[in-house]
């Protein structure tokens, strides 16, 4: 059934607005993160400073979010109606979208929150979470971009020339429009589609980054004992698993209605209302409340954070990737502990982990509620591998 203009219109104010609220709390996020960053430099929250780690990565996981959701609003048709007249650079900015979107900012995304979960459970002996694995992250990201982006350009800039010619019967058999096709005209607007190739690679990238995150949150869920921390972690994984094969699927289905009928809007406003919504779950519980718990944190327990900081934590540029609750181990177990939650995936581990594991001594300290160092003595206690240093002896940066 042909959309009406006012039908399109709707589509396109719903998603106007869910990206504008998105929006407000992505630049929140950042104002936070920063202003943390801020006081902890200033020295107000010295005992703090290990749980802001990973801030640049989480700034750029915001920025590439809303880079994302700024596609999403320019492919709207009445917007392009709008802001480009000719038909000719409305194909222009759709094939741009496709390459920013499907083959840049999408899988950034997802690449940002398998790092991120994925550094929470490193060794501290491999530089986790300071600003040199900062750079690195951001750097593998690109470069795991690279595929992507590759293949949506060829569909784009190649694609073109293998599509079906309908009124040549003769010569070599071309695939068919809708393999390649980024855009097609509808009357005075061309409308962005989505070639079915770029979905199937990109579903691909999709299922290989579910499954390292349910790896790597299964490997978290093992280890945490808080309950509150496990639902976090669950509700991530769950995100993930769930929104984004449904995202997927949508956008392969959409090839089959008429692009400009109402099954075609209404299957690209719910690929994109996946999208948003795990997007969402992911900067929530990546970016918000680490630092909003750690803030809540330096109110409820600093004083005894500042008691049991090791003397070398003071030149650690951070720890959890989530920063966590760290609150002393006879606090961990109880009923206030349970009810506030962690904020990081290291926060606690299982005490039967520590039996298991034969390489690394894993250890509790206010960095990072658990942490895998090196093999210590036989028979050597945490305070005497960590020396301790009160707070005023400690040089402030």
């Amino acid at each position: 059934m042909p959309l009406t203009r006012e039908a399109a219109d709707a589509f396109g104010v719903a998603t106007i607005t869910l990206f504008a609220i998105f929006a407000v709390l992505g630049l929140f996020c950042i104002f936070q993160s920063i202003y943390f960053r801020f006081r902890i430099r200033r020295g107000a929250f010295i005992p703090l400073g290990y749980f802001n780690g990973p801030w640049v990565t989480r700034i750029v996981l915001i920025l590439i979010t809303i880079w994302w959701g700024v596609g999403e609003i320019v492919r709207l048709s009445f917007l392009k109606r709008k802001l480009f007249s000719s038909i000719l650079l409305q194909k222009g900015v759709c094939d741009a979208y496709i390459l920013s979107n499907l083959g840049f900012a999408e899988p950034s995304i997802f690449f940002a929150f398998a790092f991120l979960l994925h550094g929470s459970l490193q060794k501290r002996e491999l530089g986790t979470l300071n600003q040199r694995w900062n750079w690195k992250t951001i750097g593998y990201m690109l470069v795991f971009c690279v595929p992507v982006f590759f293949v949506q350009a060829l569909l784009v800039f190649v694609g073109p020339t293998f599509v079906k010619d309908e009124n040549n019967t003769h010569g070599r058999k071309k695939i068919a429009k809708y393999f390649i096709r980024t855009s097609m005209p509808v009357g005075d607007t061309n409308i962005c589609t989505y070639p079915l190739f770029g979905t199937i690679f990109l579903g691909l990238i999709d299922a290989i980054l579910m499954s390292y995150v349910s790896y790597v949150g299964s490997r978290v869920l093992s280890l945490v004992i808080n309950k509150a921390l496990r639902r976090r972690v669950s509700l991530l994984m769950l995100s993930v698993l769930f929104f984004l094969p449904i995202r997927v699927l949508l956008l392969g289905f959409s090839v089959l209605p008429q692009p400009g009928d109402v099954a075609f809007e209404v299957i690209i406003f719910l690929s994109f209302l996946m999208m948003i919504s795990c997007t969402t779950v992911g900067v929530l519980l990546l970016v918000y409340y680490p630092v909003a718990d750690s803030l809540a944190l330096r109110e409820i327990g600093q004083r005894e954070i500042t008691e049991m900081v090791p003397y070398d934590d003071y030149y650690y540029e951070g720890a959890s990737l989530v920063a966590n609750q760290s609150f002393r181990e006879i606090e961990r177990n109880s009923d206030t502990s349970t009810k506030r939650g962690s904020i990081s995936f290291r926060t606690m581990i299982r005490e039967d982990q520590l039996q298991q594991d034969g390489v690394d001594e894993i250890g509790f300290s206010s960095r990072s509620g658990a942490h895998i160092g090196s093999p210590s003595p036989s028979g050597s206690s945490p305070s005497a591998a960590m020396p301790m240093l009160p707070l005023k002896e400690v040089p402030r940066y």
